[in-house]
């Protein structure tokens, strides 16, 4: 099939348009300057244009860059032999830069290339600006889809992705705008963060408070005193390197163990031992812990709580009754709270497929969160619309790209058979795609996570999923400026 350029259609866009070409575009135009809240664009966004595709992509597809009317890059990629169907990607993170940043796109074609490889365009937005949002992600990642269909005609089916963070991302995407006739017709989270922003967090606001009750560095006693739910105050200068130095000065993290002091691996074994991170990825938590929760409370909650850790009672230290008597305790302002959940938590109803793929031992979102996601859809009695899958690995960022490959090709043929997969036979299928990856595949059909509340110490009240209910959802939407400004 020959790559659509600007004055080309497939034949079947043509024929599931509805209006006329010109109405279509005036309302397009309208939509992408309306959703979440963004300000109306002043100007139509120019037209995508041609861009060198990433080399493993190279003479395989045709692809495309630019930037939407809220200035959000993006990138999109056709290939030569296009199936007719649309992957939109919704990325992780958040990043932390003020602007859009125009590689991180490219970067994520990049790595999502097998999508491409299996037949499908890819279109993905790096959001308009960095820093927390989930309802800004969502409208940047709908007004992609806009673009790629004003460009190239409506695709025969669109499947939204999300990663990580983008797991959240889509799934917001999905409840949001999945109900329109023809703009989605499934999803598939990989690795996604499911648990929601005022819940699924829970365990990084306990990592700050743990951390700091043994090590006493974050701040110093010198320093000046800042509420640890602030994540680190507004006006500091502290660099990732400098963190990590108080991380490796506390607990020796990054050392051998036989170079460590006593001092410091009891502190790194009651720190992990209390909140159940794994080591290799304690760096990375904290730094979210510091970095991203400056960002959620500092510039996009004006200063508000969100966090809470009162009633939670640790254990798993040398002496948990002086850890609990010591550590720092704090309350969510319950208007911070709202908002951020407003904001990123799923209320599960969700109308399309949905399918995910989770690494048993993710060490950054860890598995718990599909339990968390599975009691959100059932919760919403939309339990038929989710199958989960599981892999015996060990990566956050990165899985198979065999069991990438499988997971789109089962969406695929749940959104156009109505024949809902399992995941026994999802994992009968991986064999046929790893002849070409030879990535391998890793499922454990059976394998269920427990429920979130196992991994991550409820908060009192927090037992019960969805954590935002579509009723809530509905009351606060008529709030006026509920939620995180785009």
């Amino acid at each position: 099939m020959t790559t659509p350029d600007a004055s080309t259609r497939v034949p079947w866009a043509s024929r599931r348009r509805r209006r006329p070409a010109v109405v279509a575009a005036v309302l397009a135009a309208v939509l992408l300057g309306a959703l979440g809240n963004a300000p109306a664009a002043h100007a139509r966004p120019a037209s995508p244009a041609p861009t060198p595709c990433p080399p493993e992509l190279a003479g395989k597809a045709r692809c495309y860059a630019g930037q939407d009317a809220n200035g959000a890059h993006y990138t999109m990629a056709v290939p030569e032999d296009w199936n007719g169907s649309l992957v939109v990607h919704a990325h992780g993170g958040p990043d932390l830069g003020e602007s859009s940043d125009p590689s991180r796109s490219t970067d994520d074609l990049e790595r999502w290339a097998v999508m491409v490889d299996e037949g499908y365009a890819w279109a993905g937005s790096a959001y308009r600006r960095g820093g927390y949002g989930a309802r800004m992600a969502a409208a940047d990642t709908e007004n992609v889809r806009r673009l790629f269909t004003e460009r190239f005609g409506r695709p025969e089916r669109t499947y939204l992705h999300g990663q990580s963070w983008g797991g959240d991302v889509a799934a917001k995407v999905a409840e949001t705008y999945g109900r329109r006739p023809g703009a989605y017709d499934g999803v598939l989270l990989t690795n996604g963060v499911l648990g929601g922003g005022s819940r699924g967090y829970d365990y990084r606001v306990d990592l700050r408070a743990v951390y700091q009750y043994y090590c006493h560095n974050h701040p110093r006693p010198t320093e000046p005193q800042y509420p640890l739910w602030q994540g680190l105050r507004p006006d500091s200068t502290m660099t990732t390197a400098g963190l990590r130095a108080r991380l490796q000065e506390c607990t020796g993290y990054s050392s051998e163990p036989e170079d460590r002091t006593v001092l410091q691996q009891r502190n790194l074994d009651d720190i992990l031992a209390v909140t159940r991170i794994p080591e290799r990825t304690l760096e990375s938590h904290l730094k979210f812990a510091t970095f991203t929760f400056r960002d959620i409370v500092t510039n996009r909650l004006g200063g508000r709580n969100p966090w809470s850790n009162r009633g939670v009672r640790y254990s798993g230290s040398h002496d948990d009754k002086a850890l609990n008597a010591g550590v720092e305790r704090f309350s969510a302002d319950p208007s911070a709270r709202r908002d951020l959940s407003y904001d990123s938590d799923l209320t599960g109803r969700v109308s399309l497929p949905v399918l995910t793929l989770h690494a048993i031992d993710d060490p950054t979102a860890f598995v718990e969160h599909e339990a968390a996601y599975r009691a959100t859809v059932q919760g919403a009695g939309r339990g038929g619309n989710l199958v989960q899958t599981f892999t015996n690995e060990a990566e956050h960022s990165s899985l198979s790209d065999s069991e990438y490959a499988n997971s789109i090709s089962a969406l695929d043929t749940w959104a156009r058979s109505g024949r809902k997969p399992t995941p026994r036979s999802i994992a009968a299928s991986c064999g046929a795609f790893d002849a070409t990856y030879g990535s391998g595949c890793f499922y454990d059909p059976g394998f269920r996570p427990a429920p979130y509340a196992s991994r991550v110490r409820p908060r009192p009240g927090g037992l019960g999923w969805p954590a935002m209910t579509a009723a809530q959802e509905r009351a606060w939407s008529r709030i006026d400026g509920v939620g995180i400004a785009p």
